[in-house]
């Protein structure tokens, strides 16, 4: 567990009184001893790049150190900033305090927004996410707060694609869409389908999300209520059909697991020919 830095008390360091059989000298006056200095580590670099896989991906601090971006990479950074570590009293919070967790939830998300551009639902369907991380312990000792903002790009299950060209505002563009677009490998739901970043031969393209409705105080429906609400797909695909009356679609609602990351809608699917 990260903590706050340490506060180190300065001690005084007194002087001995020597002694005769001579009248008694004054003792010397007391110099105290300044509190020794942690030597803090350096902030991350604002627009770096770096090579991670993807359960390094999702931890919650990297000591990785960063890669040129003009080389293969599968982390890049689009924004470091300060997480705010005094409460209102002005007492310092430890790194990994609630407060702090939630303003990097907070900021890095609506930060990669602004990064990656596009409406919200066509980031839903890209194959692109956001991760963020906050100091090590030691770097925390040292006084760091900081928080970096990374961009990632899911290749397929449990694995990061490599990032290459612009990122910036990529998703207002109908080619970088198509570029990081969500596919599958066969019909979802299916035993041998697999989620992928979309390629000329994919069987399965997601086109749509659906809002899941939860259950009291926000909790996960049921497999059945995120199942159910698939049925407004139906809608969503036949906009994409080239035969408005005859025409495949697939359904993929949240698990609880997905649910309880925040991720509260599914996906509508649609067949890459039809």
């Amino acid at each position: 567990m990260r903590i706050a830095p340490l506060l180190l008390a300065a001690g005084l360091l007194l002087g001995a009184t020597a002694c005769s059989d001579a009248t008694p000298k004054a003792a010397p006056t007391a110099t105290p001893t300044p509190p020794p200095t942690a030597s803090a580590a350096p902030t991350p670099p604002a627009r770096g790049c770096y090579n991670l896989t993807y359960s390094e991906a999702l931890a919650a601090t990297s000591d990785a150190k960063p890669v040129d971006c003009s080389q293969a990479h599968t982390v890049r950074t689009f924004y470091v900033g300060q997480a705010d570590t005094l409460t209102a009293g002005g007492h310092l919070l430890a790194i990994d305090a609630e407060k702090v967790r939630q303003q990097m939830a907070t900021t890095c998300p609506q930060r990669f927004a602004s990064y990656v551009g596009g409406s919200t639902e066509e980031r839903r369907l890209s194959m692109l996410s956001r991760v963020w991380f906050g100091p090590t312990l030691k770097e925390s000792d040292a006084g760091q707060s900081w928080l970096r903002c990374d961009v990632i790009a899911l290749a397929s299950d449990g694995k990061l694609a490599r990032l290459g060209g612009k990122l910036e505002k990529v998703l207002d563009k109908a080619d970088g869409r198509a570029r990081w677009g969500r596919c599958a490998t066969a019909k979802p739901g299916t035993r041998n389908a697999h989620q992928v970043i979309c390629s000329t031969d994919d069987a399965w393209r997601a086109v749509a999300t659906v809002d899941v409705r939860a259950a009291a105080k926000g909790a996960f429906p049921g497999p059945k209520a995120a199942d159910a609400a698939g049925a407004a797909c139906e809608d969503k695909v036949r906009a994409h059909a080239s035969d408005k009356l005859s025409f495949t679609w697939g359904w993929t609602p949240p698990m609880k697991a997905q649910w309880d990351a925040g991720q509260h809608y599914g996906f509508c699917w649609a067949p890459g020919k039809q």
